[in-house]
């Protein structure tokens, strides 16, 4: 197993684990050719430093992907939070131990950035996800609230 920083070639495979489950197919439009909305995201994604789009290769093939945010801000004397998003591994990998690699990679680099905390948001749809992220040692401290448009 690899991390790596993703590529434009790998979109494709990024955004049809994104699509690969109910929520997802909901909000993904997976198709072949992509739609180049997803190119220009890749693009602004890969342009900023604040951001990491990882993917993670075994055998050649991306069956894992996850996006660290470095945010600087005020609070904690001028910290950095980390922030892990769109996290997914591919479905014939899943239950080998390879989430578990990925979020510890993902501390460590988090670590090595400087940030005094990782934090991420779940859907309360996913059940299982929410167990795993609590073995990782993950606490639901706060109270989230989104604001969709």
């Amino acid at each position: 197993m690899t991390i790596r920083k993703a590529k434009k070639s790998d979109v494709f495979f990024i955004v049809k684990m994104l699509a690969d489950d109910e929520l997802g197919k909901k909000r993904e439009q997976f198709e072949d050719p992509l739609p180049q909305v997803y190119y220009q995201a890749f693009e602004t994604i890969d342009q900023d430093p604040h951001q990491e789009l990882m993917v993670v290769e075994e055998n050649k093939e991306v069956i894992g992907v996850f996006q660290l945010t470095f945010i600087p801000y005020l609070t904690y004397q001028g910290g950095i939070r980390a922030q892990i998003e769109g996290v997914r591994i591919r479905k014939d990998y899943r239950g080998k131990g390879l989430g578990q690699k990925m979020f510890e990679w993902a501390i460590a680099r988090s670590q090595e950035k400087g940030a005094h905390l990782l934090q991420l948001t779940t859907d309360k749809k996913r059940p299982e996800a929410l167990r795993f992220y609590e073995k990782m040692g993950f606490v639901a401290s706060h109270e989230g609230m989104k604001l969709h448009f």
